[in-house]
């Protein structure tokens, strides 16, 4: 049986590696559309020493576990994937499908826990592990879509804003981490009733661990 010790520690390393995965599609897609950046710099890799970031990985999430007595949830990122743009062999929408990856490729393991949970009776060691696997990946991938300098919501909304819309991109770049500190702080709990309720979605109402 997980305690709430194991249990808050397994979700920093699912919270972690959803994070490292996410980027790993970044620059995938990247490589996809013909820019080898995060190949070349060695990106592309599930070695999380490859991927941290001082405050994001270490910092951020340590000063919400003390917050939040280690109750979470926890966020943080990684540090993004190199990517250079105008080597995309489609520079029209190249940035946007870079953008959507990360997200995209968290719901699509939260859907597969999430279904495995639904249709597989799972013991509590499998069933708590998947639960959390499913959770934070939704969140994640919600989090990401939050229009927000440097999250993928805020490349989503340049890719599809007309050109006339400059002073709204200048707006969210210049105030950008202002902006993230205040949905980290809080709009929280908005997104974590909406990962929750796709979460019971998914797996036909079972309880979240």
């Amino acid at each position: 049986m997980f305690n709430m010790i194991g249990i808050t520690i397994f979700s920093l390393v699912v919270l972690f590696f959803s994070i490292v995965i996410h980027e790993i599609a970044h620059g995938s897609v990247a490589l996809w559309l013909g820019d080898s950046t995060a190949k070349r710099e060695g990106r592309l890799t599930l070695n999380p020493l490859k991927h941290v970031d001082p405050f994001g990985t270490i910092i951020l999430p340590a000063i919400l576990l003390l917050v939040t007595a280690g109750q979470g949830p926890i966020f943080g990122w990684a540090k993004p994937v190199p990517i250079n743009p105008y080597n995309f062999k489609d520079q029209r929408w190249g940035s946007l499908k870079v953008a959507l990856a990360g997200p995209a490729v968290n719901f699509v393991i939260a859907i597969i826990f999430g279904l495995a949970i639904r249709f597989i009776p799972l013991p509590d060691s499998l069933f708590i592990p998947f639960s959390l696997i499913t959770i934070y990946n939704f969140l994640w991938g919600l989090f990401n879509l939050v229009p927000v300098p440097p999250l993928d919501g805020s490349h989503i909304l340049f890719a599809l804003l007309p050109r006339g819309a400059q002073a709204v991109k200048s707006f969210l770049s210049q105030y950008g981490l202002v902006l993230l500190l205040l949905v980290i702080f809080f709009g929280v709990d908005f997104l974590v009733s909406i990962a929750s309720i796709l979460y019971f979605f998914v797996t036909g109402g079972k309880p979240l661990y």
